[in-house]
């Protein structure tokens, strides 16, 4: 949900990506999170 991206939406191991930290219901998530 909060991988910005089209197609599948999954990372590989070591990738470098780009995220918001905001607070969720159970403390601090990624949001918005771009492959850098």
């Amino acid at each position: 949900k909060a991988i910005q991206s089209d197609g599948f939406k999954s990372l590989k191991e070591g990738q470098t990506v780009t995220f918001v930290a905001a607070k969720g219901q159970k403390g601090m998530q990624a949001e918005e999170v771009q492959v850098a």
